[in-house]
């Protein structure tokens, strides 16, 4: 009945995305890439939510808060601020250049190598971390909700390849096949589900440990586990609270405002005004997100007593054990469709990355828009097996939402570098952006990969010596003997930007860069961004004081 309720939803969101978007003209770039310019606020706020919410969200960070409590919500709250910058400062400009894709604008700004090698970047950073980690986390949730290993009798490693490959096939087949609008509309169908679901989760959870009351247990869980209830991370945890002001709000702006994977919705709005309304309503309902996302995870601790194998299994378990067995296949199915959401997105920014950045600037210049489209999607379906074989790998990479943060900074940094300092400045030429782009990825690879594995171990070394042993002073040491990887992204923010800027100082660009106004869409704003705007970071500041 579980398997029957999974296939009949799945396939009613399908059916729902083909009548849909069957009169969609997608043989043109703007029609497969960016959904017509049709978007409207609703459906870019629900496909914004949904491509960020998946499983490497729902699953990944419930098992940082199993892990870590609380604090671990900033990821949550202070996307919400991120989104509001979006709606006021980049995507009027977005807009005014009648972007596709945001390495176009680096094509204007600069040169057209500065834009092949940042979609370079975004390509590399999609197939070897994004995707694999959508795929690998996902399938850890499917295999785990539905117990897989036993239905089939089969080893864990053997369900895990087997959910991998089905999601990515099927995850393929809307991505490639449909475009952005299928892609948006299925995410919209999604969203309602996984808001219902997700809301359900630690409702089910709270009444089993209240023992049938709601708010008997939140009441218990809040007594009994005050640690796991602080809004400000210590110095130990995954995200320190002083790393808010370092590079926290760096990773948030790079995610929310310049991510192709991300922006392409808002890319894809009918006119300025629907993709503020949807940047912002995207951005209050995000506000919420921790009653998704966090909570159950620190209910898992409780119900489990934290003795879970992996923080990575406590989702998938609290699902198991307290959603009624009726209940099981629909949820499943939303959380199917999350994974695919992202997955699919991922994919479809990846096609128009390709097809427009590389195949139509650099392989055939002559290509008329329905060949860059056809490449685009066999790109896409190179990119989608790829990663497929890559994502039962990564099982042993620790805390997946860690690894995932972690290893996104050696691209995300020195992408947003350039795309800040190329809207703020006039004349910093292309060769600035270049050193940008390599001193930003090869600092944070030497940082990250060679530097804090060096003193980390040199560090617990000593404590060896001495006769440290316990885990809580090991952490500490740990923590202490290399900054923060947040700090870290602060820190070559900062020293790019002051290398981009000395370069444009020395050798200037000949003429200042104006930005042109293409016409593509009207760019009126929505008459009350500002205040919504403002009334939104209140209230995330509010959430914080509150849970201090």
């Amino acid at each position: 009945m579980q398997f029957l309720t999974f296939i009949g939803f799945t396939a009613l969101v399908a059916i729902i995305s083909y009548l849909k978007t069957r009169k969609t003209e997608e043989s043109s770039s703007d029609g497969y890439f960016l959904g017509g310019r049709s978007l409207t606020a609703g459906v870019i706020a629900g496909s914004l939510l949904l491509t960020n919410l998946s499983t490497e969200q729902i699953v990944g960070l419930n098992g940082s808060a199993y892990q870590s409590g609380l604090s671990v919500m900033v990821w949550e709250t202070l996307a919400a601020i991120a989104m509001v910058v979006t709606a006021m400062f980049l995507l009027p400009r977005y807009l005014k250049g009648g972007l596709t894709t945001i390495p176009g604008f680096l094509a204007k700004r600069f040169d057209v190598t500065t834009k092949t090698l940042t979609s370079g970047l975004f390509l590399t950073g999609y197939v070897v971390v994004l995707l694999p980690v959508i795929l690998y986390s996902g399938s850890l949730a499917i295999s785990g909700m539905f117990d897989v290993p036993k239905l089939l009798d089969i080893t864990q490693t053997q369900s895990i390849w087997i959910c991998v490959w089905g999601i990515g096939i099927i995850g393929s087949i809307y991505a490639v096949f449909g475009g952005l609008k299928a892609v948006a509309i299925s995410d919209s169908i999604n969203a309602v589900g996984l808001l219902i679901g997700g809301i359900l989760i630690p409702v089910f959870g709270l009444m089993l440990i209240g023992d049938g009351s709601l708010l008997d247990g939140l009441s218990i869980l809040t007594s009994e586990n005050p640690d796991k209830f602080k809004s400000m991370g210590g110095p130990t945890d995954p995200v320190p609270f002083y790393t808010i002001f370092t590079g926290m709000m760096l990773v948030q702006l790079f995610y929310w405002g310049t991510n192709q994977q991300i922006i392409q919705r808002a890319l894809g709005a009918k006119d300025l005004k629907e993709g503020q309304k949807g940047l912002l309503l995207a951005s209050f309902i995000k506000i919420l997100g921790p009653i998704i996302v966090v909570l159950p995870g620190l209910i898992a601790y409780h119900v489990f007593n934290g003795n879970l194998e992996s923080s990575d299994t406590a989702y998938p378990m609290l699902v198991k054990k307290v959603l009624p067995t009726a209940w099981l296949g629909f949820f499943a199915a939303v959380i199917f469709g999350a994974i695919l959401s992202s997955f699919n997105s991922v994919l479809n920014s990846s096609v128009t990355l390709f097809g427009i950045d590389i195949y139509k600037q650099h392989i055939n210049q002559d290509a008329d828009e329905k060949t860059v489209v056809k490449y685009g999607k066999l790109f896409g379906v190179v990119l989608a097996i790829t990663s497929m074989f890559i994502a039962p790998l990564i099982a042993n990479a620790g805390s997946l939402f860690a690894y995932l943060q972690e290893i996104n900074g050696i691209y995300s940094i020195p992408i947003l570098t350039i795309i800040v300092v190329g809207y703020l400045t006039k004349r910093v030429p292309a060769i600035a952006a270049k050193i940008g782009l390599f001193s930003g990825c090869l600092l944070y690879i030497l940082s990250q990969f060679i530097l804090q594995p060096y003193y980390i171990n040199k560090a617990l070394a000593n404590a060896e010596a001495t006769g440290i042993k316990d885990e809580a002073a090991l952490a500490l040491i740990k923590a202490q003997a290399y900054p923060h990887f947040l700090d870290v992204m602060a820190i070559l923010f900062v020293l790019n930007v002051i290398i981009m800027l000395i370069i444009g100082k020395l050798k200037p660009r000949e003429v200042d860069f104006v930005q042109e106004y293409t016409k593509q869409v009207d760019i009126t704003p929505w008459k009350y961004t500002n205040q919504t705007g403002i009334l939104i970071c209140v209230i995330v500041i509010g959430v914080y004081v509150y849970f201090a």
